[in-house]
C-alpha cells in the first residue's frame, strides 16, 4: 500500500504535545513512519515534499524531514500532467499546495493521503481518486 504524507504530516511530531489532538496525530504519525521503516506501507514523495520542507527556518526539523526522502519508493518531480492535475484540484477548492500535494499522490498512485490539515480533511469528499485520512483515522482503520 502506498502512502503519500503531505508536509504538515512530517512536522506534527515537531508541534506543541501539549494539544491531545496534536499529540495523538503525531504519535499515529510516527506508527506509521515506523511502518514504513518497516516495509508494511511504501511512501510515496514530492518535489512539492522537497519545496515546502527546503523553506522550513527551523534547520533540524529540515534535516530530520529530508532523511525520509530516502524511504520513498516513488520520488515526482514537476510534470506537465501533474501541473494540469493540480489545477482541477485547485478549481474544486484546495489551497494551490495542497493540490499540488494532492496531484502527485494520484499521480503516483498512492492509497492513501494523509494529513492533519483540517481544511483538506473537510473537503476529502470532492476528491474520489484517493482516499484523504488524518492519521489518527489510518491508523485506527488498517491496524486490526
Amino acid at each position: 500500500m502506498k502512502l503519500y504524507l503531505d508536509n504538515c504530516m512530517f512536522n506534527r511530531p515537531f508541534d506543541d504535545q501539549s494539544n491531545i489532538k496534536i499529540l495523538l496525530e503525531s504519535e499515529a504519525k510516527l506508527r506509521i513512519q515506523q511502518d514504513i521503516r518497516s516495509g508494511v506501507y511504501e511512501l510515496v514523495w514530492s518535489y512539492v515534499l522537497d519545496y515546502e520542507n527546503n523553506k522550513n527556518p527551523f534547520q533540524e526539523k529540515k534535516e530530520q524531514i529530508s532523511k525520509w526522502k530516502l524511504y520513498a519508493c516513488t520520488d515526482l518531480e514537476e510534470d506537465q500532467y501533474i501541473l494540469e492535475l493540480a489545477k482541477s484540484i485547485h478549481q474544486l477548492g484546495f489551497k494551490k499546495f495542497d493540490a499540488l500535494h494532492l496531484a502527485c499522490a494520484i499521480t503516483a498512485s498512492a492509497n492513501y493521503f494523509l494529513t492533519t490539515d483540517t481544511g483538506i480533511i473537510k473537503k476529502a469528499r470532492l476528491v474520489e481518486t484517493i482516499c484523504i485520512k488524518d492519521p489518527v483515522d489510518f491508523v485506527r482503520e488498517n491496524s486490526e
